[in-house]
């Protein structure tokens, strides 16, 4: 059995990975940690086989306000915690990233590929790869450090732009019909991957994501099908739409943005859930 640390409470990620691995009757012992305890920093970490870290700001502002926050908890704060889990012989240390690192989405084709440099655009993005890089300096053959740098993840009650989309799916009647591509990660796909991060005891980085890409307009489609809707697809506004590119609400739901499928194979199957069935999960 192994044991497993989640440090950050109550996030959508966090929650649902334990529930996957009590439903799937997968043999970890799970507890949590409340970073916003301020006694965070007496619990004992010794025992644990690997710490998953899902505390942090997951969606990015381009408040400069905010700038100084973004940095401390998701740069300084998970340097705190893993430096501690490893003073601690924790045997492996996970870690949220995003594709953010490599920048905004574009109105043309974007691949990532293994050859890809990350390339912030905002401080958000920046955040996540400083936390990166100090983690790498922490990694050792005993202190496994796993990054993954996740694409938009979504789920039944998931946050941000998904159910976003889903509600103008469920409402409007007509939709822009502009094609794009976008890398996406159902949450029982990426709860799988850090099952098996966890049980096979990896390291590196990862870039799990679905088996189909998405097109936006698909995706609007096929939420509006499972509920019994149907939405009317126009090409007439994209002109309009393209002007308007430079928006991030626009760019957020018409760019491309994806990872080379190579990247995204490993030596075990993670892709449990196809994506017609992953939104009848999401949706119903």
């Amino acid at each position: 059995m192994k044991k497993v640390l989640i440090t950050g409470a109550n996030s959508y990620i966090g929650t649902s990975f334990e529930k996957y691995v009590k439903e799937n009757n997968v043999d970890f012992e799970i507890d949590t940690l409340d970073l916003l305890d301020p006694k965070w920093e007496n619990y004992d970490f010794s025992g644990y086989d690997s710490v998953f870290h899902v505390a942090g700001i997951a969606h990015f502002s381009k408040d400069e306000s905010k700038k100084e926050l973004y940095y401390k908890v998701n740069t300084e704060l998970t340097e705190e915690v893993a430096k501690i889990a490893k003073q601690q012989r924790v045997n492996q240390f996970i870690f949220m990233s995003s594709i953010i690192v490599y920048g905004d989405s574009t109105n043309s084709q974007r691949i990532i590929t293994k050859d890809t440099q990350p390339s912030p655009s905002d401080f958000y993005g920046d955040s996540k790869w400083q936390a990166e890089q100090r983690l790498n300096k922490l990694s050792t053959p005993s202190f496994n450090i796993v990054i993954l740098r996740l694409p938009m993840i979504y789920g039944k009650g998931s946050k941000g732009n998904y159910p976003r989309l889903s509600k103008l799916s469920k409402t409007l009647p007509i939709f822009p019909k502009i094609e794009n591509q976008r890398s996406m990660l159902h949450i029982d796909n990426l709860c799988e991957c850090i099952r098996q991060v966890i049980e096979r005891g990896e390291s590196g980085v990862f870039f799990p994501q679905n088996k189909e890409y998405v097109c936006t307009y698909e995706l609007v489609g096929e939420i509006a099908a499972s509920q019994g809707k149907k939405v009317y697809l126009i090409s007439v506004f994209n002109p309009i739409i393209k002007l308007l590119f430079g928006l991030d609400t626009v760019k957020k739901v018409f760019g491309n943005l994806v990872y080379d499928q190579e990247m995204s194979h490993y030596d075990f199957d993670y892709q449990v859930t196809d994506f017609e069935e992953s939104i009848r999960l999401t949706e119903r």
